[in-house]
């Protein structure tokens, strides 16, 4: 009986193992696995493909050997390459025994840890190990499931505001190649949200969620809690907050070499969020960011004045009504104030910072509207 060869279509991502961007791809399979997409085309035989870790429905498939993986959740697709591929699954039985041994290793090497040094100490220890792509790939995973945590948020991408953003953050890099360059690959992005926080994720990531902006009485405050947020990059906090967070999962994922995999990924949108820092790491933080404001040409105190306010506010009662989705995810939530932590910013600062501005006030107004109008309020039904 002839091979049924006849063609099955789906969407998919393509990465290419050097980073962790994806990229959307058209995936079409008959005699071959055929690859297409702005920048990609590949064309595989399907004797050299095989199957790697995945949690259903989704499937990954590449060439044996190789860094490149397409993933999709298309059932008909799975099923098909099944079928027609004799190998997709060989290394299972072959690296059955060997992959059982390397997770009865790392459990026993994660508890041990965890026995002898305690979770703060085995992220310290573990933080400095992950690889840059490793770490880009985690950054690529855990920021689809913090969104989702927030209740999906939408991007701001005014055009006129994203100009802004992007000439602050560039003005901030430039001047924090003294301490040392940050990731090439740094992203940052606003979203729409009615919480007050500034998140650094793992792969040099940052999100700024849209009511800080709004809360902010100048483009140096905005300014200073992004330079923090760098701090908390530049030290890789994010992934070591990760690590504290879910450390036996992190080091299974790490000696597999599945940063992606199911072991990391669940509950990973809560155990970011809630993770935090160590006081230690906020004062190294908090004078990161005071440093690289003076360096940039702004207000380093200004990070002392809006965590005052917010802090202010909340006493009050006058934060605002926070969205079900991300409840408790305020920025004094993930970095509690102290009068002891402004005194230490507004002292390292220096009485001449104030009179400092790092924005224009027209691009300070075109970050402000970096989200557009504020959508309409639905009727209340009578």
């Amino acid at each position: 009986m002839p091979r049924d060869t006849s063609p099955v279509e789906a969407e998919g991502r393509y990465f290419d193992g050097q980073s962790a961007r994806p990229h959307p791809v058209r995936l079409r399979l008959d005699d071959r696995f055929r690859v297409a997409g702005r920048d990609v085309a590949r064309d595989w035989n399907l004797l050299d493909l095989r199957a790697a870790d995945a949690l259903p429905p989704l499937t990954r498939v590449g060439p044996a050997g190789g860094p490149e993986r397409v993933e999709f959740s298309d059932a008909a697709l799975a099923q098909a390459l099944a079928a027609r591929c004799p190998d997709l699954r060989r290394r299972e039985e072959a690296e059955g025994t060997l992959r059982l041994v390397l997770w009865s290793v790392a459990a026993g090497i994660s508890v041990l840890l965890v026995a002898v040094f305690g979770v703060p100490r085995v992220a310290g220890l573990l933080a400095p190990l992950v690889p840059d792509s490793a770490e880009a790939r985690l950054g690529a995973v855990v920021e689809p499931q913090v969104l989702r945590f927030l209740g999906s948020p939408p991007a701001c991408t005014e055009p006129a505001g994203r100009m802004a953003l992007d000439g602050l953050v560039a003005r901030l890099v430039a001047a924090g190649k003294a301490e040392g360059p940050l990731p090439a690959d740094l992203a940052v992005s606003v979203r729409r949200h009615r919480v007050a926080n500034a998140l650094a994720l793992p792969g040099a990531r940052v999100i700024l969620l849209s009511d800080l902006i709004a809360r902010a009485r100048s483009a140096d405050e905005v300014a200073a809690v992004l330079a923090h947020e760098l701090g908390h990059v530049g030290a890789r906090d994010p992934t070591r907050a990760l690590i504290r967070a879910s450390a036996s999962s992190f080091l299974l994922s790490l000696v597999l070499g599945d940063l992606t995999g199911s072991t990391i990924i669940v509950a990973l949108g809560d155990a970011v969020l809630s993770a935090g820092y160590s006081r230690e790491a906020e004062r190294t933080a908090d004078a990161y960011a005071v440093d690289l404001m003076a360096r940039a040409g702004g207000n380093g105190a200004a990070l002392a004045d809006i965590l005052e306010r917010i802090a202010a506010d909340k006493n009050d009662g006058k934060g605002g009504k926070e969205d079900a989705k991300g409840a408790g995810t305020d920025l004094l939530r993930s970095h509690p104030f102290t009068r002891e932590r402004a005194a230490a910013i507004r002292a390292r600062a220096g009485p001449d910072a104030p009179g400092r501005r790092i924005l224009p006030e027209e691009a300070w107004a075109q970050l402000k509207a970096i989200c557009g109008p504020a959508p309409a309020r639905p009727s209340p039904e009578r």
